[in-house]
C-alpha cells in the first residue's frame, strides 16, 4: 500500500472528520522561523541526538541480545527503546539531509529486525536473559505498549516518507501479538502509559487491517474499569480512576493524559463515536479554561509530572514538560481535524511558539525537560534525581524522552499547517511556505503581514484569524475587502491563478492578567505579542527582576526592537518597588498592596522560548502589577 513517490501522506492520514490533513509533499516550509527550526533540527539537533543515543547505549541495548558480551542493559528505565523509535520517526523525514542519519537509521532498523522475538515481541529491557521480570508481568509500569506505539509511528513514517516497509513489518508482528493477547477474546488489560491507542489507529489507516482499530478502541474503553495494577501512584495518575467518557477533568500524568485523549480522538475519527467526541470537547474546554499555563504548558506538579487542580498553576514550579506540549498539540490537531474549529489551532499555536519551543536551546543541542515560567536568583535547574544540577538546559537526560520527541515533531511540522475540505484550503498556521497551490510570504510570528499568491486556485481559501488578533485588514489584488470571519475563519472564494491576497494582523503588545482563583499570579501582569509570550531576564534590566512592577498601560507603549537572528524583543518602562520588609510575614498596616514604585527602569523583554540561552539569571513571565 505504499503511496506513489509524489504523494506522501502526513503524520495523520484520515479522510474522516470535518477537514482532511494535507500530504507531506503538499506543504514545504521555505523561510522564516519554522523553516529555520527545521534547518536547525536537521543540522544540529539530529546529529546531537544520534551522538547521545549511541553514548547512552540505546543501540547497544538491542545489540547485546545477540552479543551478551556487551554487558548489562544500560539505563534505569524499561522504555528506552522509544528514544530510538522517536528519532527514527524524525529521520524518516530528514534521512537524506542530516549528517549521520542514514548510518544510524540502517543500523537501528537492522538491530530491531534481529532483536525481535519469534512471536513478535520486542523490548530490549524485558528480553534480557537476566531479567527479573517477565514480559507482560507489569503493564502498569513497564511501558511495553507505549514502546509499541512509538515503534508503530516510526514504522508508518518510514513507510510513507521513505517507501521502506521494513519497520512496518516489525511493528505489525508486534501489533499482531498484542491483538492476539489483548484483543476481544484476550486479556482485559491496558498499559500504564497511553500512546499505543493513536498509533494503532494510524496503523489501521496505513494497512486497512481493522483489528488494529478495534484494539485501539478496546484500550480506550477499558480504562477506568480496574484492569490495571497501580504500582506507585493512585489510579488518577494513569487516567484509570473512571471510564474515559466520565473523566470530570484532565488529570494525572500530563503526557499520559494528552496521549490518551489524542488516541481517543483518533478512535472517534475512524468510528464516528460521538460519545467520545463529547467527552473530548468537554475535557479540552475545561483544560483550556482552568489548567493551562499562559504559555500553553500542561502540568503543574513535579512529584508525579502531573496536572494539578483547577487553577493550580504556580510559575516557578511549573512542570509543563516538553513532551506534554507535543502530546497536547497532537490532541489539538486531531480535534481540529474532527471539528474544523479554529479554536483548537489557537491553542496549538500558543503551545508551538511557547511551551514547546522553549524546550530547545537556540543552538539546538541542549534541552529543558520541565519549563517553569519563573526562575529565582538562587535557583538550580535539577531533574529531581540529583542533589545538584546544571544551571539551565542539559545536553541529555537519564530519562531522555523529550529530546527525541522534539526531533520527530520538528521534522513533521509541515504536516500540521493546513488541511482541506471540498476544495477549500484551510491555512491553519502562517509561515513562509508553499501550500498546495498557494505561496505564502511572511515574517510571522514577528510580523503580522501575510502575503499569499495563488498559483493553482483552490475553490476557496480559509485563513485563520487568531484569537489574539482583535483586528485585521484584508486586500485582494490591491483592493480592500470587507469579508468577515466566521468561527475564526476568513474565507476567500472565486480565486484564479495569479491572485494576490494580503492579510494584516496588527502585532500590538498586550497585557494579560489571570483569573482571581489563580492564586499564584493574582494581581500580576504578563506580556504577549502575537502568539508569543514574553519574559524578563535579569541580563536585560538594571533592577532586580523580583522588584519590577508593571503598569498594564505601559505594555501598549512597548516598542518592538530587533535582537538579532530575526528575533523581536519588546522595550518598555517598568517601575521598581521599594525595598520590601525583611519579615517573611509582616503585619499589615492599612494597605495590603505595595506602595507606589520608587523608581523607573527600562527593560527589554525577550520571547519566552528564547530565555535561558545566556548565563544563568533570574527570569519572570509574570511581573507584579502596578
Amino acid at each position: 500500500m505504499n503511496p506513489p513517490p509524489a504523494e506522501r501522506p502526513g503524520a495523520v492520514r484520515t479522510s474522516a472528520g470535518a477537514v482532511t490533513p494535507l500530504r507531506t509533499d503538499a506543504v514545504e516550509l521555505t523561510g522564516g522561523l519554522l523553516h529555520e527550526w527545521q534547518r536547525r533540527n536537521r543540522v544540529a539537533t539530529i546529529p546531537h541526538a544520534l551522538t547521545e543515543l549511541r553514548k547512552a547505549g540505546n543501540l547497544d541495548n538491542l545489540r547485546r541480545l545477540s552479543e551478551p558480551s556487551l554487558g548489562e542493559y544500560r539505563g534505569r528505565y524499561p522504555f528506552l527503546d522509544t528514544d530510538i523509535y522517536k528519532t527514527l520517526e524524525g529521520l524518516a523525514y530528514e534521512l537524506d539531509r542530516s549528517p549521520g542519519a542514514k548510518e544510524f537509521y540502517e543500523e537501528a532498523v537492522t538491530l530491531l529486525e534481529q532483536a525481535q522475538a519469534d512471536d513478535g515481541y520486542l523490548n530490549s529491557f524485558l528480553q534480557d536473559p537476566g531479567r527479573t521480570k517477565q514480559p507482560w508481568e507489569d503493564l502498569g509500569w513497564s511501558h511495553e505498549l507505549y514502546n509499541l506505539g512509538h515503534l508503530i509511528q516510526a514504522a508508518v513514517a518510514a513507510n510513507r516518507q521513505l517507501d521502506d516497509p521494513r519497520l512496518l513489518t516489525v511493528a505489525r508482528r508486534f501489533a499482531d501479538l498484542v491483538v492476539r493477547k489483548f484483543g476481544p477474546d484476550g486479556e482485559e488489560a491496558i498499559d500504564g502509559h497511553p500512546e499505543v491507542e493513536m498509533a494503532l489507529v494510524e496503523l489501521y489507516r496505513e494497512t486497512g487491517v481493522e483489528d488494529y482499530l478495534v484494539q485501539a478502541r478496546l484500550f480506550v474503553d477499558r480504562r477506568g474499569h480496574g484492569h490495571m495494577k497501580h504500582p506507585f501512584f493512585a489510579a488518577e495518575y494513569f487516567q484509570d480512576n473512571v471510564p474515559f467518557r466520565e473523566l470530570p477533568s484532565v488529570t494525572g500524568h500530563a503526557v499520559r493524559m494528552a496521549y490518551l485523549a489524542a488516541g481517543a480522538a483518533d478512535v472517534h475519527l475512524e468510528t464516528g463515536d460521538e460519545s467520545l467526541l463529547a467527552a473530548l470537547e468537554r475535557l479540552w474546554d475545561d483544560m483550556v479554561a482552568t489548567k493551562l499555563y499562559l504559555t500553553g504548558g500542561l502540568g503543574s506538579r513535579h512529584a508525579d509530572e502531573a496536572i494539578g487542580d483547577r487553577y493550580e498553576l504556580p510559575s516557578e514550579r511549573a512542570y509543563s514538560e516538553t513532551c506534554a506540549a507535543i502530546a497536547t498539540m497532537q490532541w489539538a490537531w486531531r480535534m481540529f481535524v474532527a471539528t474544523g474549529k479554529s479554536s483548537y489551532l489557537d491553542v496549538f499555536e500558543t503551545m508551538l511558539y511557547n511551551a514547546y519551543a522553549v524546550g530547545l536551546s537556540a543552538d539546538g543541542t541542549a534541552f529543558f525537560y520541565d519549563n517553569p515560567l519563573q526562575r529565582r536568583p538562587d535557583h538550580e535547574q535539577r531533574s529531581g534525581a540529583e542533589s545538584g544540577g546544571e544551571p539551565l538546559r542539559r545536553s541529555w537526560f537519564g530519562c531522555p524522552c523529550c529530546p527525541p520527541n522534539i526531533v520527530r515533531w520538528m521534522a513533521q511540522l509541515q504536516d500540521h499547517l493546513a488541511a482541506e475540505r471540498d476544495g477549500t484550503l484551510f491555512i491553519g498556521h502562517y509561515a513562509d511556505a508553499r501550500i498546495d497551490g498557494v505561496s505564502i510570504s511572511t515574517a510571522y510570528p514577528w510580523d503580522g503581514e501575510i502575503a499569499i499568491t495563488v498559483e493553482h486556485a483552490p475553490k476557496a481559501l480559509a485563513l485563520r484569524i487568531p484569537a489574539w488578533a482583535n483586528d485585521f485588514t484584508l486586500s485582494i489584488n490591491g483592493t480592500s475587502s470587507a469579508i468577515e470571519p466566521h468561527d475564526g475563519w476568513l474565507t476567500v472564494g472565486e480565486l484564479v491563478a495569479g491572485d494576490n491576497i494580503l492579510l494584516r494582523l496588527p502585532m500590538v503588545p498586550r497585557a494579560h492578567g489571570s483569573h482571581p482563583y489563580l492564586d499564584a499570579t493574582r494581581g500580576s501582569v504578563a506580556v504577549a505579542r502575537g502568539p508569543l509570550v514574553y519574559c524578563v531576564e535579569q541580563q536585560d534590566v538594571s533592577a532586580a527582576v523580583d522588584d519590577l512592577v508593571l503598569d498594564p498601560a505601559e505594555v501598549t507603549k512597548a516598542r518592538a526592537v530587533p535582537m538579532g537572528e530575526g528575533v523581536v524583543g519588546l522595550e518598555l518602562t517598568t517601575g521598581v518597588a521599594s525595598e520590601p520588609s525583611s519579615e517573611l510575614y509582616p503585619v499589615l498596616q492599612g494597605r495590603s498592596a505595595p506602595g507606589e514604585p520608587v523608581a523607573q527602569v527600562a527593560a527589554t523583554l525577550v520571547p519566552y522560548f528564547r530565555w535561558g540561552n545566556r548565563e544563568p539569571g533570574a527570569m519572570r513571565v509574570w511581573l507584579r502589577g502596578a
